[in-house]
């Protein structure tokens, strides 16, 4: 099914989620070997996604980070309803519950989708969380498409007064 429309609506809502994930990591320097590594953990991931059991959709590229200014991890994952037998190379982790700030754009207009996220939380006194969490792009593969949408979520804390 190829999405040759895609639009970045930047529509932005606050959620509640736990995220359950399965998949593999790789750290580079920062901001110097991105996206570079991004991309590349993310094919590699590609090519082994459905030695995963229990993916809820395999064609959902779930892509959580961090980062501490120096070196960051990014990961290649797909969501799971259960934890069950790891792929050997991979890593199986849930971000708990916690309350995130989304936002709706494509691979295209990320960068534009972050300015967006950073201005609302700086308007809305959130600043992002870095403790128990981590921010997350979720792909929504078309192999067909050139662009596709992408949700960004950045985790939130109330900006102490």
């Amino acid at each position: 099914m190829s999405q040759n429309n895609v639009v970045a609506s930047f529509e932005i809502e606050v959620v509640n989620r736990e995220y359950k994930l399965v998949g593999m990591s790789i750290t580079g320097n920062y901001p110097d070997s991105f996206p570079e590594v991004a991309v590349t953990i993310q094919r590699a991931f590609w090519d082994r996604r459905k030695e995963i059991k229990n993916s809820k959709d395999y064609d959902i590229l779930f892509s959580p980070g961090m980062c501490n200014g120096i070196v960051a991890t990014y990961f290649a994952c797909t969501e799971v309803t259960d934890i069950g037998e790891v792929p050997e190379g991979m890593l199986a982790f849930t971000l708990p519950d916690m309350e995130y700030v989304k936002i709706a754009c494509t691979n295209k207009t990320i960068a534009q989708g972050y300015d967006k996220l950073f201005e609302w939380m700086k308007q809305n006194q959130y600043e992002h969380r870095f403790y128990n969490a981590c921010q997350i792009e979720i792909f929504y593969i078309d192999e067909e498409a050139e662009e596709e949408p992408v949700d960004i979520l950045i985790p939130l804390s109330k900006v102490k007064a």
